[in-house]
């Protein structure tokens, strides 16, 4: 295959990747790590593999944030383990929930039933535990946009150094 159309549908993958981080229903980081694997592979040999490394680990560490950070931040703002565990059952079931943003309304929910199952009488608590999962929710999309951000500029640097730019 041809070095710019490589070029080309890697730097595509990347920017798909970042629109994931924000938008749900795509696998944000790991397209865009796609993306930076074909570039390496396909385009670019003499890039790095420490940049693959260093990437894939910080694709693997968002995956396993995404689901603990929200939970970690709703007890910062008073939630119980129950909060935690329902924001947990609450993404997983609302990944697969008809609705845009299934995976965020299901996190808000889960966290508000657990609490309200931990205590049926505090619902400024159930609130106060749902508005630490937000917060959480935006510490992780910005940690991602900020992943997928870099392996962008990574590429967009080399193909300049390639260019002699």
């Amino acid at each position: 295959m041809d070095y710019t159309l490589i070029t080309i549908i890697s730097l595509i993958l990347l920017l798909i990747g970042i629109a994931g981080t924000i938008l749900p229903g795509l696998p944000g980081l790991v397209l865009s790590f796609c993306g930076l694997l074909l570039y390496k592979f396909g385009a670019n040999p003499e890039m790095s593999s420490i940049y693959l490394w260093i990437f894939g680990l910080l694709t693997l560490v968002s995956a396993l944030l995404s689901y603990i950070i929200p939970a970690r931040t709703n007890r910062k703002y008073g939630g119980t383990r129950w909060g935690s565990v329902g924001s947990v059952i609450g993404t997983v079931i609302g990944f697969f929930l008809p609705v845009p943003l299934g995976f965020l309304i299901g996190m808000f929910a889960g966290v508000f039933i657990g609490e309200l199952l931990h205590d049926v009488n505090d619902r400024k608590k159930a609130f106060n535990s749902v508005k630490g999962a937000l917060v959480g929710f935006i510490y992780g999309v910005g940690f991602n946009l900020t992943v997928g951000l870099a392996m962008l500029i990574l590429v967009i640097a080399d193909i300049f150094k390639t260019m002699n730019l």
